[in-house]
């Protein structure tokens, strides 16, 4: 193209209006967003290139309306639209986080919902247009998920006060529209929100180097022949009328937090953001967020690995379940495990006929006197006791399942232990919480090429009668030990987390820390730790969870209301050391020292030489 036909084609788009400009980009830019709003949170090598080309073309509209900000609005352009593209841009960061993980991409999020509700681009014309009203509801909504996965639950109250004035506004002016789901929405994070309450303003779920250990302070495991890495999570869950809000569970978002790491250091935040103005700015006449997108902002410690890519399904169809699964391992690189978290109802009644038989035979029954009893009988007797079908009956098509959907269509929304077979080829780590769990048992002998870590939930959760009604803990206890161990304990022994003093708190929480660490040492150090269990206790999110299992077996083994019955106990298969069975000196002493802070120590049953050592060491 020679000279003069460059300079003229130049001239032509110079000409162009710049609102017309404008409204080309958004046109462009809706039809990308279109696209990559509903594209899976997994495959997501295939639609990496898709994330990338949808947000050229919003670093472009955001910059061109920058620049030509006084112009666009003499040609008719409204606040509601500068503050759509920003709530877009932030609804897109947040898909991005959901398939990478990468905090960065959750803090910019943060940061542009931030900027739209305090620049109040909606408020004009809200009540006269109710399109409007809607977008400003949508937003509320989608900001609130952005602050509960960030932490800042300040914010979330703030948000859940405006909805529910925003939707109280709505109905007078709106009269012959139903908000019916909107008020369903407010009624979901109310629930929330009191549900999780017991668990704030306490040690933070994500893995924070500032109270866990660095991963290079790992202990190395003697007998580990690889040292694989957690890179992927899949994190189902559904139980009818359990506590939600949108699509995340109360299970699930403790089990999102618990594996990623938390700022820390120098890169830490009180409030969980990034310091003001760090890698962002303020546009023209108050425009929210950076004058390009910016990738780069850093909440989190550059010497941490990436955090595991985690995906979240609610209530999916068994053949979406199967599909999400097959592609995550698909994708799973040569020195990863997937954790594959299922959190629903199941049927125990083909392993227990009631508690008195069967079931009743527990381990602890034979435990009474711990002198007479071998550790290694004890030990196989934890593992074994619970399966009273064989391999072969359990995975054939009678056998027990967990439901992912309503039971009364059948098996049609179960998952048996033989469908999660084909995926037995990679190296995954089974964490199943449901009545129904010790059907998975039948996997192990039976992988198709590596075999499989499992923590299984008990079959029947602490009964009611040993705890106050009042404040039986909503979400399972079970995620609970795994996730917040010392507040499922306190919230077992009858306590509400706000009645415990802190500093009597934090010397629980000191003790705990130490205990785990050192049962660490001991796995680390044994020379008879299955290769399952040596190959993953590298990895410090499969670590802690390991040792939190540890920790939640002997609880409830000790504990007395569940004491002598096996029903209430979890299970890991294959079977970890007998220096970290319940009945071993390691595991009582911890649980006698928790309690006896806590003035809890006549709700166990310890052996008589723990309790013995304890008050010689007292007295000394």
């Amino acid at each position: 193209m020679s000279q003069h036909q460059q300079n003229s084609n130049s001239s032509n788009n110079n000409n162009i209006p710049v609102s017309e400009v404008y409204w080309t980009l958004v046109a462009k830019a809706d039809k990308k967003f279109s696209k990559i709003r509903d594209l899976p949170y997994y495959q997501r090598n295939r639609y990496d290139t898709y994330f990338y080309k949808v947000f050229k073309v919003y670093t472009q509209l955001w910059k061109f309306q920058q620049e030509n900000r006084q112009k666009l609005v003499e040609a008719g352009l409204k606040r509601w639209e500068i503050g759509d593209i920003a709530s877009r841009i932030g609804q897109l960061y947040f898909g991005q986080y959901m398939r990478t993980s990468e905090a960065n991409y959750l803090s910019e999020s943060y940061i542009f919902y931030e900027a739209v509700l305090s620049r109040e681009y909606f408020k004009d014309g809200m009540f006269q247009d109710v399109s409007l009203a809607s977008k400003q509801l949508r937003f509320l909504a989608r900001f609130m998920t952005v602050c509960l996965v960030l932490n800042r639950r300040d914010m979330v109250y703030q948000l859940v006060n405006q909805l529910k004035m925003l939707l109280d506004e709505c109905k007078r002016a709106f009269q012959e529209t139903d908000f019916k789901e909107w008020k369903l929405v407010v009624q979901e994070i109310v629930k929330f929100l009191k549900a999780d309450s017991a668990f704030m303003n306490t040690r933070p779920l994500r893995y924070s180097v500032v109270l866990d250990l660095h991963p290079d302070c790992l202990p190395q495991v003697v007998e580990a022949k690889r040292r694989l890495r957690l890179r992927d999570t899949l994190l189902c869950s559904y139980h009818p009328n359990e506590v939600k809000y949108s699509e995340l569970t109360l299970d699930t978002f403790r089990m999102l937090q618990c594996l990623e790491w938390e700022p820390s250091g120098s890169f830490y935040q009180t409030g969980g953001i990034p310091p003001s103005g760090a890698g962002t700015g303020i546009g023209q006449n108050g425009a929210a967020g950076p004058s390009r997108v910016n990738y780069s902002q850093d909440i989190s410690d550059p010497t941490l690995p990436p955090n595991p890519r985690k995906t979240i399904l609610y209530r999916p169809s068994v053949t979406n379940f199967l599909a999400v699964l097959a592609t995550i391992c698909e994708e799973l690189s040569h020195d990863g495990v997937l954790l594959l978290y299922l959190s629903a109802a199941g049927s125990s009644q083909n392993f227990f006929s009631s508690p008195s038989h069967g079931a009743g035979r527990s381990f602890m029954s034979r435990a009474v006197d711990l002198e007479a009893t071998s550790t290694s009988s004890l030990n196989s007797d934890i593992e074994n006791a619970n399966t009273t079908s064989t391999r072969e009956d359990c995975l054939s098509e009678q056998s027990s399942c967990i439901y992912i959907g309503s039971r009364g269509t059948g098996g049609v929304n179960g998952i048996y232990p033989c469908d999660l077979l084909p995926f037995t080829r990679r190296p995954l780590f089974l964490v199943i919480d449901s009545d129904g769990s010790k059907a998975f048992t039948a996997l192990s002998g039976s992988e198709k090429g590596e075999p499989v870590a499992m923590l299984l939930s008990p079959t029947i959760s602490l009964p009611i009668s040993a705890m106050d009604s009042s404040r039986q803990p909503s979400g399972s206890s079970f995620t609970s030990f795994l996730t917040v161990p010392l507040q499922a304990f306190i919230l077992m022994l009858g306590f509400a987390v706000s009645d415990i003093d802190m500093d009597m708190y934090g010397k629980a929480e000191k003790l705990l820390s130490s205990s785990l660490n050192a049962w660490g040492l001991l796995l680390a150090a044994s020379d008879n730790l299955n290769p399952v269990w040596s190959q993953t206790l590298g990895d410090p999110f499969l670590r802690r969870l390991i040792l939190r299992f540890i920790f939640c077996r002997a609880a409830l083994a000790l504990y007395a209301p569940t004491f002598n019955k096996i029903e209430f106990l979890p299970e890991c298969i294959p079977c970890l050391p007998d220096a970290v069975l319940p009945t071993s000196a390691a595991c009582q002493r911890t649980v006698l020292q928790l309690a006896d802070i806590f003035g809890a120590t006549s709700k166990f049953s310890f052996s008589k030489e723990t309790v013995l050592s304890i008050n010689r060491s007292q007295e000394n």
